[in-house]
């Protein structure tokens, strides 16, 4: 069983949360950790703690971050250096969190399921562009 913490700066992993409970529901194996003002880098590291801890039951756990070389993504990087349990991924995006949590009860290993991720999280940035003949049928369709 894999787990997911997801990390970032401010109310990023919160907020995005409330977003992936809109559209999926609440998750099981999960857990959002927010870097806030006046935490320290040791705060941050103690709180991801936690929820490892709370996670011991998963034999994997991925956790997610918001950018490359911030300092969620450093405290993390650091854990996994002693924690094998641990799969780092950065540049987290909604529908990489969304795909990440109601596909993981199919994956066994973290590692793979993070190249996939990575994979299907590049395909999911586009540049939209309106095609041209194609307006009046864009208006008529419903969204998420």
């Amino acid at each position: 069983m894999i787990g997911i913490i997801l990390t970032g700066h401010g109310n990023f992993a919160t907020g995005l949360t409330t977003s992936l409970n809109l559209i999926a529901g609440p998750q099981e194996n999960y857990f959002p950790v927010d870097f806030v003002e006046g935490d320290s880098p040791e705060d941050l590291k103690n709180k991801i703690n936690e929820k490892i801890e709370l996670l011991k039951e998963c034999t994997e756990i991925i956790v997610l971050s918001d950018l490359v070389g911030g300092t969620p993504f450093k405290v993390v990087a650091e854990l996994t250096l002693t924690n094998p349990k641990l799969t780092l991924l950065s540049g987290t995006n909604l529908g990489l969190l969304i795909e990440a949590n109601l596909t993981k009860s199919f994956q066994t290993d973290a590692k793979s399921f993070g190249s996939q991720l990575v994979e299907s999280a590049k395909s999911q940035l586009i540049r939209f562009e309106m095609p041209q003949d194609k307006e009046e049928d864009f208006e008529d369709e419903d969204g998420i």
